[in-house]
């Protein structure tokens, strides 16, 4: 006598499968789980002894400065990037041609998959503050306001960096291009979109460029977080702008949606 396990059993049990393999991976702890506390730490002992100003106001360190970008970033690093080369490689070797054709709903390994990047996530997140409140004396904010903005702005950006991941994971066309043509991009918008450099100080069209994606819109949010609300004015527009970041931030979950639902495939190109 058989007897049925529900979907959200399996999920349950793909999602620790999930996280033990994530964590076995050298190379994901490395440059997914760790790259954005690596960062911050060298941001702050090459400029620890400089503050980032705001006219003849006291300024702030660069480790405060930057920790809303390292959060931001992190959140890409492992939703996004995790789930596009994972999905990739499995894709690659057989491994979700295999997983389809077992009892298995699809929905319970995709929210494996959101339950390991949750799991994963918040990890992340949970160290990196506490590494920048411990070890770099960063002051965390305590108006629970601010933490209702950050946990908005967690949500938005790990479910739409879960969707765009799952999408952008069609487009290497080998497991072996996979880092590259993931990190890549990656690299480029981190670099254009306030996680490194002032949003600020970059030339317009930059500006313009990153504010297309979603990234610039999560540093942004997490910089309202983080930072004393005069630093309000260093944003180009003046303004937090909490009400296009959401929107833009839902916008671009729903575009990943869509896209996800057109074009995954649970098998290579070349095996029809």
């Amino acid at each position: 006598m058989s007897v049925a396990v529900s979907p959200a059993r399996i999920a349950r049990s793909r999602a620790s499968l999930e996280i033990k393999s994530y964590f076995r991976e050298r190379d994901s702890v490395i440059f997914s789980f760790l790259f954005p506390i690596i960062m911050l730490g060298i941001f702050a002992v090459v400029f620890g002894g400089d503050d980032v100003a705001l006219g003849s106001e006291q300024g702030i360190d660069f480790a405060r400065y930057f920790l809303p970008g390292m959060i931001a970033s992190g959140i890409m690093l492992v939703s996004f990037q995790t789930l596009a080369i994972s999905l990739a490689i499995e894709r690659e070797d057989g491994t979700l041609k295999r997983l389809r054709g077992t009892p298995m709903p699809p929905v319970s390994y995709f929210l494996g998959k959101v339950g390991m990047i949750l799991v994963v996530g918040l990890s992340q997140t949970v160290l990196l503050l506490a590494v920048a409140a411990v070890a770099f004396g960063v002051e965390l904010p305590t108006d629970p306001a601010r933490w209702l903005t950050f946990a908005w702005c967690y949500v938005l950006g790990t479910a739409g960096g879960a969707v765009l991941g799952i999408a952008y994971s069609s487009v290497p066309k080998s497991a072996k291009s996979a880092s590259a043509v993931v990190v890549g991009p990656l690299i480029v918008l981190q670099f254009i979109s306030g996680v490194f450099f002032v949003f600020n100080d970059l030339p317009s069209w930059l500006q313009n460029v990153a504010s297309v994606f979603p990234l610039k819109w999560l540093a942004q949010g997490m910089r309202s977080v983080f930072l004393p609300d005069r630093f309000e004015e260093l944003e180009v527009s003046g303004s937090w702008q909490h009400g296009p970041t959401a929107l833009i931030l839902s916008l671009w979950l729903i575009v990943g949606l869509v896209i996800c639902v057109r074009t995954f495939r649970w098998q290579r190109r070349d095996d029809g």
